[in-house]
């Protein structure tokens, strides 16, 4: 396993089920993609109803943790309003957290960062998720865990999330890079889904989510991590802008430079190219 503090084994999770103070949450969304383009939302808990790690609460990123003033999907909330989300879920104080999702860790990583941004930091990721928990033989359950609210005040770091204007800002700057999660093939506007105009954000590199972890959904070494980051350029003095379709997948890349590999500098572009594609204003490049 990738070492980091932000990560837990199956085996260590295993080791303190009934802990006091642990909160396990299921935070799995699926997207099924769209005939139109880009993707429609599904919320994991159907999934979660059919079997889930015991003692495991679900977390409804786009019923309960987004924006719903928004017309994007996923659009982070106010801090404030996202503070008492958590804290109502049981995340509070004296709480130690473990996120995990099903088929890919985004979903987990979105909802460490979202935390991350709210000021708190006693959480983890479940290395390999609900995938290596069950190919494990691990035990199951159906019913629904709901924890009791805590108290958890509002520490805000809201650099962690930027806007298309930071990531306008940035086009040319040598000092910062931008960084695409998603695949190849949309980076260069060649294939796969789209959210608006194919292609990427001017200037910008990539290091597809989908690229840090392998068939058994845990993250990749450490050695190759690195590598791949410090392929496109990243450095520990650059600030680094993480981007994908809706600031999901680009969540992972930022939990891996910040989280495994140390970096300090990092944001997460919250509506990517849901927005960015859609303005034709915003300059944008294909090949």
């Amino acid at each position: 396993m990738t070492h980091s503090a932000a990560l837990i084994s199956t085996d260590e999770l295993a080791r303190r089920m009934g802990a006091h103070g642990l909160r396990i949450f299921d935070c799995t969304t699926y997207l099924r993609p769209r005939p139109e383009g880009g993707y429609r939302a599904e919320s994991g808990r159907a999934n979660y109803d059919k079997g889930h790690i015991p003692g495991a609460g679900y977390l409804d990123l786009g019923a309960e943790l987004s924006d719903p003033a928004s017309d994007l999907r996923f659009t982070l909330p106010p801090l404030e309003a996202l503070t008492r989300a958590f804290a109502a879920k049981g995340i509070g104080h004296g709480t130690f957290v473990v996120l995990y999702s099903h088929a890919s860790p985004v979903w987990a990583t979105r909802i460490w960062w979202m935390l991350r941004a709210v000021g708190f930091d006693d959480a983890a990721i479940l290395d390999g998720g609900l995938d290596k928990w069950k190919a494990e033989g691990r035990p199951l359950a159906t019913e629904a865990t709901a924890y009791p609210p805590a108290t958890l005040t509002l520490r805000g770091r809201p650099e962690l999330f930027v806007d298309k204007n930071d990531i306008k800002a940035a086009i040319g700057r040598n000092d910062t890079l931008t960084l695409n999660a998603l695949s190849h093939e949309q980076h260069t506007g060649n294939g796969g889904v789209t959210y608006g105009r194919p292609g990427r954000i001017a200037g910008s590199s990539c290091v597809p989510a989908a690229s840090l972890f392998g068939a058994d959904k845990t993250l990749r070494p450490i050695a190759e991590l690195r590598q791949a980051f410090e392929g496109v350029g990243t450095a520990p003095d650059k600030r680094v802008l993480v981007y994908c379709g809706g600031g999901i997948a680009a969540s992972l890349d930022a939990f891996v430079l910040t989280a495994v590999l140390g970096h300090k500098k990092v944001a997460v572009y919250d509506n990517s190219m849901q927005e960015w594609s859609n303005d034709p204003s915003l300059p944008m490049e294909t090949g």
